[in-house]
């Protein structure tokens, strides 16, 4: 079963292919979006992840507080965000 995870506590240095590579231990992976600061490009530590998984609720719990590169990543299922409103206050100057 297709799912879209959201995997956080991903360490600066992680690059896609790496993500990749370990998560396809688990399934086959469908794509891997690292997110980045938009303003200085610098990653931000998460990312999302689609991957086939056969058992989704055992892999998905067996996965989040595993190390990575150092790290324990929390893993979730994403939950899509609605409204597609900002989340912050901009000011116009």
């Amino acid at each position: 079963m297709l799912k879209k995870l959201y995997v956080g506590n991903l360490p600066f240095s992680a690059r896609e292919n790496e993500v990749e590579d370990f998560f396809a231990q688990y399934g086959n992976v469908q794509s891997v979006n690292l997110i980045s600061d938009r303003d200085t490009g610098k990653p931000r530590g998460f990312g999302f992840i689609e991957v086939e998984l056969e058992n989704p609720e055992t892999d998905i719990q067996s996965l989040d507080g595993t190390e990575f590169m150092g790290r324990n990543l929390r893993v979730n299922e994403a939950v899509e965000r609605g409204g597609g409103k900002p989340r912050g206050r901009r000011r116009e100057w």
